[in-house]
């Protein structure tokens, strides 16, 4: 399976992911952690460039197709075969990022986003995507505690991220690939609510793919 996972920055995307990878691996599946932009040689170059404060100049076309870019290279080089080998792969963000940082966020066309994802992404669509949910002022509470510097996307404002999190809603009541998590609970009860979704799914996905071995 393809198991994608969205949310604003701090939203707790990645504890997650890596407590589902745990909780795989004990079940005795084969998994594979990921997250965008990276994963590849190349992607993680490009990674650099995105999150580089010092890139104050780049456009808002020029970061729509550096993440694309790393996209690209990580399903054609690392995602699809994977898939095809019998892995489970959780990703840490995936082409919904674009529609909600660069599509609300900045304002680009999602007409135009949507194009360009189908092709980036080689038309590969996840199986499941968990949206973690947290309100703008969370967010910013976790920042402050955090204590870290911003890097370039993290210092977009909060008017940015109230765009993206409102591109995200909108996403999640028109795919049904979707789930949505209250991000407040706590780290524990959203990784239960994620496996009691889950494990169906699996379950069945497994009968599938044994069927068709017949």
């Amino acid at each position: 399976m393809f198991i994608t996972f969205e949310g604003l920055d701090n939203s707790g995307k990645s504890t997650q992911v890596q407590m589902l990878a745990e909780h795989l691996t004990r079940k005795g599946h084969r998994v594979l952690v990921l997250r965008e932009p990276g994963g590849t040689e190349i992607g993680e170059r490009i990674r650099t460039m995105l999150l580089d404060k010092n890139n104050i100049s780049m456009t808002e076309a020029s970061e729509l197709f550096l993440f694309s870019a790393s996209r690209s290279q990580l399903v054609k080089e690392i995602i699809k075969p994977a898939l095809e080998g019998g892995m489970a792969v959780l990703c840490d963000r995936y082409y919904d990022s674009t529609t909600a940082y660069q599509g609300w966020g900045r304002g680009i066309s999602l007409e135009v986003i949507a194009a360009i994802n189908r092709y980036a992404s080689d038309n590969l669509v996840p199986d499941i995507t968990f949206l973690l949910d947290i309100p703008i002022k969370e967010i910013e509470k976790r920042i402050l505690r955090a204590k870290k510097n911003n890097d370039r996307m993290e210092s977009s404002g909060l008017e940015f991220y109230e765009r993206v999190r409102n591109g995200y809603l909108d996403l999640a009541k028109k795919e049904s690939r979707y789930r949505l998590l209250d991000a407040l609970q706590t780290v524990d009860d959203i990784h239960d609510a994620i496996w009691e979704i889950l494990a169906p799914s699996i379950e069945k996905h497994i009968e599938i793919e044994n069927e068709k071995k017949i």
